[in-house]
C-alpha cells in the first residue's frame, strides 16, 4: 500500500488529487494541471504518474557534467522519507544508448511499473539533451554572384 497498510492508494488519491503541495493549476490553457512531485515523470497532475500515490514510482533529474540520476520508491519505510527513496546516478560521459539501457534493466530487475518506462527513458534523453552545450551559429555564407560582387567591393 502507499502510505498505511488498511489506506489504499484509490483512496489517498481520492482525498488529496484537488488539495497536495505538488499541484500547480493554470487558468490559461484550458486550466491545465501539472505536477512538481520529483517522482512525476512527465510533471501531469495524474493518478497514473504521481509519486506520492504509487507505491513503486521512478523519477529521474539531472546530475553533474550532464549525468541523469534515477530515484525509485521503496515499498518498506513509509514513514521515512529518508529511507525511501534509492538514487542510481548514470554519468554523463556515458553513450546515450547505455544509460537508457541502464534504466530500462534497473527499473525492469526492481520489478518497477513497466509503463514508466518509456517515459523514464524520454525524459533522461530530454535532460541529457537539455545539458549538452550549445554550438555557436555559423555565419551566413554568401549566396549568388550578385551578393559575392557586393561583399567583396565592401
Amino acid at each position: 500500500m502507499s502510505h498505511h497498510p488498511n489506506v489504499s492508494a484509490d483512496l489517498i488519491w481520492e482525498c488529496t488529487r484537488f488539495n497536495t503541495a505538488y499541484l500547480v493549476n493554470r487558468k490559461t490553457g484550458g486550466g491545465a494541471q501539472f505536477s512538481r512531485d520529483p517522482l512525476n515523470l512527465v510533471n501531469k497532475h495524474s493518478r497514473k504518474y504521481d509519486g506520492y500515490v504509487n507505491d513503486k514510482a521512478v523519477g529521474i533529474h539531472a546530475a553533474e557534467r550532464g549525468g541523469v540520476t534515477l530515484i525509485t520508491k521503496k515499498t518498506k519505510h513509509h514513514n521515512r522519507p529518508a529511507a525511501n527513496k534509492h538514487e542510481v546516478t548514470f554519468r554523463g560521459d556515458r553513450s546515450g544508448p547505455k544509460t537508457y539501457k541502464g534504466i530500462v534493466n534497473y527499473t525492469a530487475k526492481q520489478g518497477y511499473r513497466a509503463d514508466l518506462r518509456q517515459e523514464a527513458v524520454a525524459r533522461a534523453s530530454a535532460l541529457r539533451l537539455a545539458s549538452r552545450p550549445k554550438k555557436d551559429t555559423p555565419e551566413k555564407k554568401v549566396r549568388g554572384s550578385k551578393a559575392k560582387k557586393a561583399a567583396e567591393s565592401e
